[in-house]
């Protein structure tokens, strides 16, 4: 038998990560979640092996925290004296500065060892009702040490490529929050933006590709991403400010029927995505 994986928290990220597990690896899977009938699911499906409770940490490898950022924080603070002190502690949260700045010391205190992990993989709905075991197939999975030994990072990075992610990224809490501020938060806020204009509820038989792609990500968990916002703020909003400052110069460059200056900016934005190879 492989390692015990303890996940905590069974919506789209912790239930995936159960049936990868269990799909793909060895591990056994033990999972806790304040939802009974998730838990049933989980056994009938076979994602998990049991469900679990506090006590389960006692015997845990891993333990994967897939949870809101300060409700992971909080578990630990509750249940961290349990966790062995050989296991790896790794929480999916979306931001990594404020996660980092609060658990490492809790590592400390209770003795485990805490990476920051953050899978580049998910959907437009949630809970574990949408979870699959390929959603990491050739995903990027970044990893954010805070401090933890290298021969830690190495044990969670093979692990975690056994699940299906095609390649890992080590960077700092900090890097990590500016960028996805630009690839994931930004393009949230730009789809919620988006369609409460008047117009939406009026799109069908007008729309096509071009609806689709923008609006898509704004369905939406507005608990959960309004968390995510406010605790990368800084990053978020500078990037906001540019958005901002871009989107104005071709309002105005068309406000004012300047076709060279439309031409320049829409030929600069081509120019940049083409440069990308994508």
């Amino acid at each position: 038998m492989g390692s015990h994986v303890v996940i905590v928290g069974l919506g789209l990220i912790g239930g995936s990560l159960a049936k990868a597990f269990s799909d793909f690896t060895d591990c056994s899977v033990t999972a806790m979640d304040t939802d009974p009938t998730v838990l049933k699911k989980a056994l009938e499906d076979g994602a998990i092996s049991q469900a679990g409770t506090p006590e389960s940490l006692c015997r845990a490898d891993y333990v994967f925290l897939c949870l809101y950022p300060q409700a992971a924080v909080d578990f630990i603070r509750r249940h961290g004296e349990k966790i062995p002190s050989s296991c790896i502690v790794a929480d999916t949260c979306g931001i990594k500065e404020e996660i980092c700045r609060q658990m490492p010391p809790l590592a400390q205190k209770f003795g485990f060892t805490f990476i920051g992990f953050h899978p580049m993989a998910g959907k437009e709905r949630s809970g574990y009702a949408a979870s699959e075991a390929y959603l990491f197939q050739g995903a990027s999975c970044i990893l954010t040490p805070c401090g933890a030994p290298k021969a830690a990072v190495e044990s969670l990075k093979n692990l975690l490529l056994r699940l299906g992610f095609g390649q890992t990224v080590l960077t700092t809490p900090q890097e990590h929050d500016r960028m996805i501020a630009f690839t994931s938060q930004l393009p949230h806020v730009l789809a919620c933006a988006y369609v409460l204009s008047p117009q939406c509820p009026n799109h069908k038989g007008f729309s096509a590709g071009s609806y689709r792609d923008v609006s898509r990500v704004a369905r939406i968990n507005e608990v959960l991403w309004s968390e995510l916002f406010l605790d990368n703020a800084q990053p978020l909003t500078a990037e906001l400010d540019l958005l901002l400052e871009n989107l104005t110069s071709l309002r105005n460059a068309i406000a004012a029927g300047d076709g060279d200056t439309l031409r320049s900016l829409l030929q600069k934005g081509r120019e940049i995505k083409e440069s990308l190879g994508e």
